[in-house]
């Protein structure tokens, strides 16, 4: 882990552990609507490039009938890049992780899976672009819940756990 002060000032403000810890518990509330079940904590690893990586973001589909592999098949380019930007975020999600942990975002579940304690406050005004990016945390959260298995996620996207 790199120590704050010798982060890039970008670095700092775009993956900072609170952001990843959001992004994860908005993920972890719509794998959770989907399946009644908390998400598996390594599906935080794939949530993640896909939704900071605002090329991707931009290009996740607005409903989750959409399938993963149709998805990647119609973004190559895309799936090209992101088992390296799945890499280079690797330390930032288990960052965001013990974050949320800590701070009651987020639980850890015996059998590995996550679940999110997150509740948004009444009246409380999310910024627009962190309102998009939880609302595609959660639309990720819905559609990987509907892939067979994490393995399955992981192997279509080209990375390994």
């Amino acid at each position: 882990m790199t120590a704050w002060t010798d982060r890039s000032p970008i670095s700092a403000v775009m993956l900072n552990p609170a952001l990843m810890a959001a992004i994860l518990a908005s993920a972890a509330q719509g794998h959770e609507k989907e399946t009644q079940q908390a998400m598996p904590w390594v599906l935080g690893f794939v949530t993640a490039p896909m939704v900071l990586h605002q090329p991707t973001r931009n290009a996740l589909p607005t409903s989750t009938r959409t399938h993963l592999s149709a998805w990647i098949g119609k973004n190559p380019v895309l799936r090209a890049g992101f088992p390296a930007r799945a890499q280079a975020l690797a330390e930032p999600v288990k960052e965001g992780t013990r974050f949320g942990l800590a701070h009651h975002a987020l639980t850890l579940e015996p059998d590995g899976r996550v679940r999110s304690l997150y509740r948004r406050p009444r009246g409380f005004k999310t910024p627009d672009e962190l309102d998009h990016m939880l609302r595609k945390a959660s639309l990720v959260g819905r559609w990987l819940a509907k892939a067979d298995s994490p393995a399955t996620v992981f192997a279509v996207l080209g990375v390994a756990p």
